[in-house]
């Protein structure tokens, strides 16, 4: 399975930087970028969007993603998945965890779930 990720307009550029930069055959694309979601796109178009172009959602939105879900799986519909960052984490360990979860996901691992990363809390 080929993973693809989309990174919310509210993340800093560096996560789509040092994936990359670590990983250039990762698909990593921001919101904003050319054909994808503009900035300004309300969740529900975005989790759409990554419905119909097969890319996981990476987020910092804890708050109200978990609703967005379940209003777009309550209209019948799924998502490759979401990935949300864990308050205060370490940019590294998160990079980290989105190579590991691009190589090594099965398919439809992640499919209309929320999961949290870095996978591993840390103290």
């Amino acid at each position: 399975m080929t993973i693809k990720y989309l990174i919310d307009e509210n993340m800093s550029p560096v996560y789509q930087d040092q994936l990359l930069r670590r990983q250039p055959d990762l698909t990593v694309l921001m919101v904003g970028d050319c054909d994808v979601p503009q900035k300004g796109t309300k969740d529900p178009e975005i989790l759409r969007w990554c419905e119909e172009n097969n890319f996981i959602l990476v987020t910092n939105n804890r708050r109200s993603m978990p609703v967005h879900l379940a209003e777009h799986l309550a209209e019948n519909r799924h998502i490759p998945g979401i990935l949300a960052l864990r308050p205060n984490s370490n940019i590294g360990l998160i990079i980290e965890d989105l190579i590991a979860i691009a190589g090594a996901a099965f398919e439809d691992e992640y499919q209309d779930q929320i999961v949290y990363v870095p996978l591993r809390i840390t103290r």
